[in-house]
C-alpha cells in the first residue's frame, strides 16, 4: 500500500514539476516533494497503528480432548478412521471384548437373585418369629390370670379353713367340715403352683421367641432405602458391573475429528489416565492475534476486525472482537521459596491476545488447528483510515499465493 501511494504521489508529481512545468523544479521544490511523502507516510502509518492495529502472528487454536478407556482390555473393533474425517458426538471409537464384564454381570445377577429368595425367606421367618412372640405374650397374659385367679380362692379356702378350725375347737363345728375345708386348701395350693409354673414357663418361651426375631433381624441385616444391606450392596456392585460393561464401547464426546490414530484391534488399553489411546480435535475452537500492549489503546470488545490465513491465500474472513486476555505468563509467580530474578536484561515486551469471534458467513470455513496469518481491527476511530488496513490486508493476503521456495 505504500508504495502504491508513493507511486501515484510520484506521478503527479511528475505531471506538475515535469510534464506540465507548472512549478519550478528548483532545489527547494525538490527538498519539498522529498519531505511531503515522509512526513506524511510517518503520520499516516502511526495513526493507522493505533485506530486500525495489525497483527503479523494470528493463530487458531482448536480444543482437544484426550481418550482414555475407562476399563481394561483386549481392543475388538475400531470403526473410525483419521484424518479430516468428521465424528459426530455419540459415535462409537472402539470396542473391548466384553466378555470378562459380561461375566461379572451375569454372577452378580445370580447372587442379587438368590440374596433376593434369602431376604424372603428370612422374612418369612421373621413373621413367624413375630407371630410366636405375640403367641407367648399370650400365654403369659392367660398365665397371669391362671395365677390370680387360683390365689384368690385360696385365700377364700384359707379363710373358711380358719372358721372350721376355731368351730372345730369349740365343739360347735363338724371335724369333716375342717377336713374338707384343708383338703381344699391343699388343692388349690398345688393349683397355684401349677399356675405359677405355666405362667414362668410362658416367661421363657417368649424369651426364646424374641431371642429368634432377634437372629432373624440380624441376619437380615439393616436397611438401606428400604432394601436389606446385603441385597443393597450386591445390587450396587451389580449396576457398577453393569458400568464397566457399557465402558467397553467408547464413543465420541464431542463432534470432533480424529489425528494421528494408532490404535487397532488386537491392541490392549488401560485405565490409566496417563495413557490416553486418541486424541480428538473439536470442530470448534479460538481465533487470537498477539498485540503489543500500546497497541491496544482504543481496541474494544465488538470493534470489527478482519484475518488472512496462509491456507486461505486470497480470502479475507470477517470477525469481531469478542475480548483482550489481560494476562499472559510474564505477570505470574510460581508458588516457591526461590526469590524472582530480575535479570541482568531488561525482558521483552509480552504480548496480549485479542480473541476474535468469526463472522456467521464464515463459520462453516475449516480452520485447521495451528493455522497462522495476518489480522486487522478497527476500532471506532478515524473510519476514514481504515481503508488503507483493508487495501493492506487484501494485498498481503494476495501475496499469500506465492510459494517462495528454490526446490
Amino acid at each position: 500500500m505504500d508504495i502504491l501511494l508513493l507511486g501515484i504521489y510520484s506521478f503527479f508529481v511528475w505531471l506538475i514539476f515535469i510534464k506540465f512545468k507548472w512549478l519550478p523544479w528548483n532545489i527547494y521544490s525538490q527538498v519539498t516533494v522529498v519531505v511531503i511523502p515522509i512526513v506524511a507516510l510517518t503520520v499516516m502509518i502511526l495513526t493507522l497503528n493505533v485506530v486500525a492495529p495489525s497483527s503479523n502472528d494470528v493463530r487458531v487454536y482448536r480444543y482437544t480432548v484426550p481418550i482414555v478407556s475407562q476399563v481394561r482390555g483386549r481392543v475388538i473393533e475400531v470403526p473410525i478412521e483419521e484424518g479430516n474425517r468428521p465424528v459426530k458426538k455419540g459415535d462409537v471409537l472402539f470396542r473391548i471384548d466384553p466378555t470378562p464384564y459380561q461375566l461379572q454381570v451375569n454372577t452378580l445377577q445370580a447372587q442379587l437373585a438368590s440374596a433376593g429368595a434369602q431376604q424372603r425367606e428370612l422374612g418369612e421367618s421373621l413373621k413367624g418369629a413375630a407371630g410366636k412372640v405375640t403367641e407367648t405374650q399370650g400365654a403369659i397374659a392367660q398365665a397371669a390370670a391362671r395365677t390370680a385367679e387360683v390365689s384368690a380362692r385360696l385365700g377364700l379356702a384359707q379363710k373358711r379353713a380358719a372358721q372350721y378350725r376355731e368351730l372345730a375347737a369349740t365343739g360347735a363345728g363338724s371335724k369333716f367340715d375342717l377336713e374338707q375345708a384343708e383338703a381344699s386348701v391343699a388343692e388349690l395350693t398345688g393349683q397355684l403352683n401349677a399356675a405359677r409354673s405355666a405362667e414362668t414357663q410362658a416367661s421363657a418361651t417368649q424369651t426364646q421367641a424374641v431371642a429368634g426375631r432377634e437372629q432373624v433381624q440380624q441376619k437380615l441385616g439393616a436397611r438401606v432405602d428400604g432394601e436389606y444391606a446385603t441385597v443393597a450392596q450386591i445390587r450396587a456392585q451389580l449396576e457398577s458391573a453393569k458400568w464397566d460393561l457399557d465402558q467397553t464401547t467408547t464413543r465420541s464426546p464431542c463432534d470432533c475429528y480424529v489425528i494421528n490414530l494408532q490404535l487397532r484391534p488386537g491392541g490392549f488399553v488401560a485405565a490409566l489416565p496417563v495413557a490416553p489411546v486418541m486424541t480428538l480435535v473439536e470442530t470448534t475452537g479460538s481465533v487470537i492475534a498477539l498485540y503489543h500492549q500500546n497497541e491496544l489503546q482504543k481496541i474494544a470488545p465488538g470493534n470489527e476486525a478482519e484475518f488472512a490465513l496462509e491456507t486461505y491465500p486470497g480470502r479475507i474472513i470477517k470477525a469481531s472482537v469478542n475480548s483482550i486476555v489481560w494476562a499472559q505468563g510474564a505477570g505470574q509467580l510460581q508458588v516457591n521459596g526461590t526469590i524472582p530474578l530480575t535479570g541482568v536484561q531488561a525482558a521483552p515486551q509480552q504480548r496480549f491476545a485479542v480473541k476474535f469471534d468469526i463472522a456467521e458467513r464464515d463459520r462453516s470455513l475449516f480452520l485447521a488447528a495451528g493455522t497462522s496469518g495476518d489480522a486487522a481491527v478497527y476500532t471506532d476511530s478515524f473510519a476514514a483510515l481504515h481503508i488503507l488496513r483493508k487495501v493492506i490486508l487484501r494485498v498481503g493476503s494476495y501475496m499469500n499465493y506465492l510459494v517462495l521456495k528454490l526446490h
